[in-house]
């Protein structure tokens, strides 16, 4: 039983312990993986000097609160509504109308978190369906998994995306041209025209033209010039910092720090401390906790094991490992959180890559596609589904695991084989 109590073992058990907890209380999960980071240093496995300067990527933690920050106010803005509506009126068809809402879910989706997204187009998805006298199950499903797949295509869409960057030393150029080849952004974008081929076949009784009066009105311009700083600033990022160790996270919350003091003295559409009182920053703390129980399994050798293990047993086939990574990572993010997966397994396919002596990005961007796209398989695999069926639950309209499925199966499968296949020609 003592070998059990060596740091080794230790830093396992908690991880072990943690992720399961992850699982079965959902609500909980940042009290979760701080209570076991705290463990960790507790127990003196891992160092508080290391947790708190080494292991914890502040840079990741900046950029991700700060792109809170700055979605909320292009959100309250209503510029996405006014684009969205804009979007519909102009399509040719109901069905285009639907799909037009699904794609630009999607696009906002690559600066704005997912669950905002799906909670500022329900709106118009439910007064389009309301007139048209549909069932808006469909639509809304449509644009909550479309909202996850594009927000994996560039470093400011989710935190799996961060991470990423943070790990690989990536600018945001470098979702678009890395190491001289196509990247990451698209690769997404081919997953993205496959699903939504899959959508035109979902919406195909939908084919009528209907004219629809959406009246809304940008309340101000300026979050979006201001998202546009982010972008601008970001694409310098690579040069000032190419360590990806300050520039980005701090950049990016000085852009939050002016949208925040423009929204008290200029915009005046409410105080700053409910604004900041409703963000995600219950996700801030989970990444925090996460980062320090990756980082003390990684330092206690069991993640170098797994590389080595996993290289054995593919018994050396380049796709065959490609293909496992892309598919475990699939399986396991259609049930479970894909921030901790990811964090455990980008040392584990950079290990893999290594002992094939294939390229780095071949496997780091399959396991991103993996992680990312996995979460549309179950209603419960990502935060945008579990949003969008509450809000057709609040309408009375039940929604069973199979009719989700019956969607997202298809969606999910045409958006990830292309995605893969692209990263394969590209990298393999």
């Amino acid at each position: 039983m003592r070998r059990f109590f060596t740091p080794e073992w230790i830093s396992l058990l908690v991880f072990a312990l943690s992720y399961t907890l992850f699982v079965v209380f959902p609500n909980r999960r940042s009290w979760t993986a701080c209570g076991g980071a705290l463990l960790l240093i507790l127990a003196g496995v891992t160092p508080w000097r290391d947790a708190l300067f080494e292991m914890i990527s502040w840079n990741v933690i900046g950029l991700f609160c700060g792109t809170l920050v700055l979605a909320d106010l292009f959100l309250q803005s209503r510029v996405p509504v006014v684009i969205a509506q804009a979007l519909v009126e102009r399509m040719p068809s109901t069905r285009m109308a639907m799909l037009a809402l699904c794609a630009l879910s999607g696009v906002i989706s690559i600066f704005v978190e997912n669950v905002a997204v799906v909670l500022l187009l329900a709106p118009v998805a439910l007064s389009l369906s309301e007139r048209l006298k549909m069932n808006p199950a469909p639509l809304l499903i449509g644009i909550a998994i479309s909202s996850n797949v594009q927000g994996t295509a560039t470093m400011v869409g989710d935190p799996p995306s961060m991470i990423l960057a943070g790990f690989m030393k990536m600018g945001f150029w470098d979702f678009f041209i890395y190491q001289g080849k196509p990247s990451i952004f698209f690769a997404i974008q081919a997953g993205a025209l496959a699903s939504l081929v899959i959508l035109f076949f979902v919406f195909r009784k939908w084919n009528t033209r209907e004219s629809l009066a959406f009246n809304e009105k940008a309340r101000s311009w300026v979050p979006t010039i201001l998202l546009v700083l982010l972008i601008g600033g970001l694409s310098m990022a690579s040069v000032v910092d190419p360590g990806f160790n300050w520039f980005a996270g701090s950049y990016t919350l000085l852009l939050a720090i002016v949208g925040l003091i423009w929204y008290r003295f200029m915009a005046k559409w409410g105080r700053v401390r409910p604004l900041l009182r409703t963000m995600d920053w219950d996700t801030a703390l989970f990444l925090i906790g996460v980062f320090v129980l990756a980082g003390g399994l990684g330092a206690s050798g069991w993640l170098d094991k797994l590389g080595q293990w996993m290289s054995v047993a593919l018994g050396g086939s380049v796709f065959l490992a490609f293909a496992c990574m892309v598919l475990f990572s699939v399986l396991v993010s259609g049930f479970v959180d894909n921030v901790p997966f990811l964090l455990v397994m980008l040392p584990v396919a950079q290990r893999l890559a290594d002992q094939l002596h294939v390229s780095v990005p071949l496997m780091l961007f399959a396991l991103l596609i993996g992680a990312c796209l996995g979460g549309n398989i179950t209603p419960i695999g990502a935060s945008a589904n579990v949003v969008a069926l509450g809000i057709l639950r609040k309408r009375e309209i039940a929604v069973s695991f199979s009719d989700f499925m019956r969607i997202s199966i298809p969606f999910t499968l045409a958006a990830l084989v292309a995605g893969a296949l692209f990263v394969w020609l590209t990298y393999g």
